[in-house]
């Protein structure tokens, strides 16, 4: 495994194995990696000959620069952790190396943009089309992989790539979780030990409500979803929203399309946490 900084060097690499006939993997990252991204850039391996892993804390993509400052970064231990997982190449560039000036693009994709996360994080997807549009322009990749676990980034960026158009295969992969249900995220690092405690009814919950939506409407679902985290200490509910998985936009009800996502956001202290579930796919 060989750690890269310049979009030079690695174009360099890349085209010597594109020439020979070798498929790319790409797993974009901001760092701090954990057994999800893992489980992506095990599967990178898998289905590919050559696997580029990005190391890279986005900037365009933060809408509080708090949050920026307190996102954590361990590129000693994430190369570890993509050495053991048998990556080719991991790139880690410095800002200055990908926005050598600053990016002025825009990318729109209402309504899949516009909803959820775009209503709360405004700027949040038009900084992460950025940065993962330079990506593909420097790697061209056969395939990108992504988790579900950011269900609206993947559906975007299937979007960008539909629209742009880019040759490449995206990937979305499973939620990867604790053995006690909490999905995994980077900012779980920065909970406390109650707080870890208290983060678990946000998965609990989504849990508990696909059973009780078999029994009960959508409405009365999103409700229950609403109050059980309204009521849970230490947390509070920033959006729920039942979704059509494709579009990304509300539904009434049950029959009203074959795929039905829940996601949710949720605070616990100043750590926001993001999670989904499937109800119909």
């Amino acid at each position: 495994m060989e750690l890269i900084q310049t979009i030079q060097e690695l174009r360099s690499k890349l085209n010597l194995l594109r020439n020979e006939g070798k498929t790319i993997g790409l797993v974009p990252t901001m760092g701090a990696l954990h057994d999800g991204h893992a489980s992506l850039v095990k599967r990178a391996v898998a289905e590919n000959d050559v696997v580029v892993v990005s190391d890279f804390v986005n900037p365009t993509q933060f809408n509080d620069k708090n949050d920026l400052a307190k996102y954590p970064r361990t590129l000693e231990a994430d190369c570890e952790l993509l050495k053991k997982c048998g990556v080719t190449y991991v790139f880690a560039p410095s800002v200055e190396e990908i926005y050598p000036e600053p990016d002025t693009r825009t990318f729109s994709y209402p309504p899949l943009d516009v909803v959820m996360e775009g209503k709360y994080r405004p700027g949040h997807f038009n900084g992460v089309c950025q940065v993962v549009s330079k990506l593909f322009l420097i790697v061209e990749p056969t395939r990108a992989y992504f988790g579900e676990k950011d269900f609206q980034q993947l559906a975007i960026i299937r979007e960008m790539v539909r629209k742009y158009p880019f040759s490449v295969e995206i990937v979305g992969c499973p939620i990867v979780r604790e053995s006690d249900g909490l999905a995994l995220s980077s900012r779980n690092t920065r909970l406390s030990a109650e707080q870890r405690v208290q983060a678990l009814s946000i998965s609990k919950t989504l849990f508990t409500s696909v059973d009780y939506a078999k029994a009960h409407t959508l409405s009365e679902t999103k409700e229950f979803v609403e109050k059980s985290i309204e009521t849970a200490a230490g947390l509070r509910l920033e959006y729920f929203e039942i979704v059509d998985g494709n579009t990304l936009q509300a539904v009434n009800t049950w029959d009203e399309t074959e795929y039905v996502v829940g996601c949710i956001t949720v605070f616990c202290g100043d750590v926001r946490l993001i999670d989904n579930i499937k109800y119909k796919e």
